[in-house]
């Protein structure tokens, strides 16, 4: 484990030093992408270097315990060995789980997908429910929500809504939010005050790059229409809207929220190669693993993830049997502490099959 480390810590220095040769520091490109491979090893040599100078302070120590007579000098000694001694081994969990491979996707933009399931009305409503929660959180930490296509009922909710969050590592944070959400309350379309069980489905794919996935123009019909809003009320009386069909999948991708047919387009085939690109992964995790079924993140809509129970104010999410009680504070975009716990589960199980192998 080590060797490696030290060849990261090497190659660290040298991309530091890079950085200031005026050929680097006058190249836009050459300069960002030593940038970009420092951020990526960064983590790992600097909590490195914290493990060599706790092993120097450990040695330190024990010298000092080993040639000193003098009372107070071993006692500050001892002092330093035991605190030493006691982060030593949490710093070199921390260096396992940095050196565990990491999701290509991570640092992408994400393109996600609601849509209401069982439940009728009170599961489109919901849907809104769980498109304002991911629109606050997506403001809390910076990122950028876009309108890909929605489309609304009467009563404010959506039977489907996409969007995109851009921001570095959105996908990281947010590929545990895909499968089925359960929510348990008294719709507001019932009068006899019992309690419903409605569900709603999420999908989370990575923005797919052009590198990632080729799509032949031959193998796209594009339509243009005109957006409407709930209700069928026309939003505006160009046909600015577009519909791409994926002729060899019968994949349909609307968008409408631009007024410029370009930039509808633009975005519709975003979502169009994120969907593409994620059925290849899914077929390629398939035929790599079995065991990725048991990790959280696994992206199958078809999967119960999560509870919302309005009457208790309870939360749960079933992968990790953590439960909350505090429903207002999650649906108003406080899933840190959900999203925390999934990744560290899912970091646990990755570092546990790691440690298997060797």
């Amino acid at each position: 484990m080590f060797d490696k480390i030290e060849i990261f810590s090497k190659r660290y220095d040298e991309l530091n030093k890079r950085l200031y040769d005026p050929s680097v520091a006058g190249d836009a490109d050459r300069f960002n992408e030593a940038m970009k491979e420092i951020k990526s090893i960064e983590p790992i040599v600097l909590k490195y270097r914290e493990y060599k100078s706790v092993k120097q302070t450990i040695a330190d120590s024990l010298e000092i315990l080993s040639a000193e007579s003098d009372p107070e000098l071993r006692e500050l000694a001892q002092l330093e060995l035991d605190e030493a001694k006691s982060s030593v081994t949490g710093i070199e969990d921390e260096l396992k789980l940095l050196l565990l491979p990491k999701d290509p996707n991570d640092s992408k933009n994400v393109i996600m997908e609601i849509r209401g399931g069982t439940g009728g009305e009170e599961s489109s409503l919901f849907a809104g429910d769980l498109f304002r929660m991911y629109s606050m959180y997506a403001d809390r930490h910076g990122f950028k929500l876009e309108l890909v296509s929605a489309n609304e009922t009467g009563l404010g909710g959506y039977k489907e809504v996409s969007f995109m969050v851009i921001g570095e590592g959105a996908f990281s944070k947010l590929k545990y939010e895909s499968g089925t959400h359960r929510v348990q309350r008294v719709p507001e379309t019932e009068s006899s005050g019992r309690v419903h069980t409605s569900a709603v489905t999420v999908a989370v794919l990575p923005e797919a790059e052009d590198v990632d996935i080729e799509i032949n123009p031959k193998d796209l019909q594009i339509d243009t229409f005109r957006s409407s809003g709930a209700g069928g009320q026309h939003i505006n009386k160009t046909s600015s809207a577009i519909r791409i069909t994926h002729l060899p999948t019968g994949m349909v991708v609307e968008c409408q929220d631009e007024r410029s047919q370009f930039k509808n387009k633009d975005k519709a085939m975003k979502v169009l190669k994120s969907r593409l690109l994620k059925i290849e992964q899914d077929k390629q995790n398939a035929e790599i693993s079995e065991n990725r079924k048991s990790q959280v993140g696994s992206g199958d809509r078809s999967e119960k993830i999560r509870t919302y129970n309005f009457p208790q104010s309870r939360v749960t999410d079933h992968r990790i049997g953590l439960t909350l009680y505090k429903l207002d504070d999650i649906l108003n975009g406080n899933i840190d502490e959900i999203i925390d716990a999934l990744i560290a589960h899912d970091r646990a199980e990755k570092l546990k099959e790691s440690m298997d192998k060797h």
